[in-house]
């Protein structure tokens, strides 16, 4: 055979083959190929949704966070107050029962001061009893003389 004969059919083979390939290799690795990009694309789409959806989740946990110290802050604030309000009213109540205590203090000194007096002019009424029965050398009998010794009383 001669070179071009030889040529000839190589490139019959060839063709031959290249149709075998077109016809029955090359549509399922296309195949095969175009689904695995579909695939990655999926992936791809899908990671993407996912970034977004994380974005979005780490907003609303920022949110809920912020949300979160803001009420802390105000329960806070307000324990604080509701407890300045408590010591205030406790300092008023003991005022108060601190000013009761004196007023019953000053009632009570009040009362002995009276009752010290009574016992002092009961005994200056004997001592002058006593004085003026030394004087008279004669008994003045206090039953007897009960008007003029609670005027006397009284003058003390």
């Amino acid at each position: 055979m001669s070179i071009t004969g030889t040529l000839i059919i190589q490139i019959i083979v060839f063709l031959l083959l290249v149709a075998f390939t077109m016809k029955y290799v090359w549509p399922p690795i296309a195949k095969a190929l175009d689904e695995r990009a579909q695939k990655v694309a999926e992936g791809l789409a899908a990671a993407d949704k996912a970034k977004s959806e994380l974005a979005a989740a780490n907003q609303r946990v920022e949110q809920e966070l912020a949300a979160s110290r803001n009420d802390n802050a105000q329960r806070l604030a307000d324990a604080e107050r509701r407890a300045q309000q408590i010591i205030e009213e406790a300092k008023t109540r003991a005022s108060e029962e601190g000013a009761k205590i004196i007023a019953a203090a000053k009632a009570e000194a009040e009362q002995q001061t009276v009752q010290a007096r009574e016992a002092l002019r009961d005994q200056v009424a004997k001592l002058a009893v006593r004085g003026a029965e030394q004087i008279l050398r004669k008994e003045v009998n206090p039953s007897v003389h009960a008007d003029l010794l609670g005027q006397l009383k009284t003058e003390l």
